[in-house]
């Protein structure tokens, strides 16, 4: 499988081809989400939201320009988290039934976005979407969170062998706690899927680079956007 590492523009050169009011977007539903995550640490939320904590960048980036006609996935997200995020998504039960619904409606040009809070080579699930994509050209957007303890290794998955001689689809490595690093790497991803070139797979690794509301807070600060 191709993998792509992708370099971004540091975020104090003060440019953006995102507008001011898509950026302002993205901080509104990060905070959203940390108010449900928090909520869940506190008690007073569903089980599996406090998972967010530390990737509400990942999550935000990657849902946030998803269509009403497309579909999304999280192994351990609760839905009011990603509904929070878009409310016009469609939200799956599973991988698995998300990937098969991929393949039914693969002319449709409906995007499928499977998110993996774990090593996927732990979840079956997940590598047999990840096969299926590959085999059929299916329009999916795989995301994969890494975990705390393994985000300083490197990420690697099985080779997926593919039916379609020479192809191998992107597989991107962008930091998980930025935003809009992760935004622009999605929005891609999704253009990609709708014309029809198939899946990509976008590695999100929980760097050290600090909390991603701070850093997105610091972003819009340096822009003017976000008062000291």
């Amino acid at each position: 499988m191709t993998k792509i590492k992708t370099q971004h523009a540091p975020a104090d050169e003060g440019f953006s081809l995102i507008s001011n009011r898509k950026l302002l977007t993205l901080y509104a539903a990060m905070v959203q989400c940390r108010r449900i995550a928090e909520g869940a640490r506190k008690g007073r939320r569903g089980n599996g939201a406090g998972s967010l904590l530390g990737h509400e960048a990942t999550a935000v980036g990657a849902v946030l320009d998803l269509l009403a006609q497309d579909t999304v996935a999280a192994a351990h997200w609760p839905d009011a988290a990603l509904q929070g995020i878009n409310p016009f998504v469609s939200i799956a039960s599973s991988a698995s039934r998300a990937a098969s619904a991929a393949r039914e409606h693969s002319d449709s040009r409906k995007v499928t976005l499977l998110f993996s809070t774990g090593k996927p080579s732990t979840q079956p699930a997940w590598l047999k979407a990840l096969t299926l994509a590959a085999d059929h050209n299916l329009p999916i957007l795989f995301v994969s969170l890494a975990p705390k303890a393994a985000a300083s290794q490197p990420f690697s998955i099985p080779s997926i062998s593919t039916r379609r001689r020479g192809y191998a689809f992107p597989h991107i490595t962008v930091d998980g706690k930025d935003v809009v690093a992760v935004y622009r790497v999605a929005s891609e991803a999704l253009t990609h899927a709708r014309k029809g070139h198939g899946p990509t797979l976008i590695d999100c690794p929980a760097s050290n680079s600090g909390d991603p509301l701070e850093n997105m807070q610091n972003y819009l600060s340096r822009k003017g956007l976000f008062p000291d």
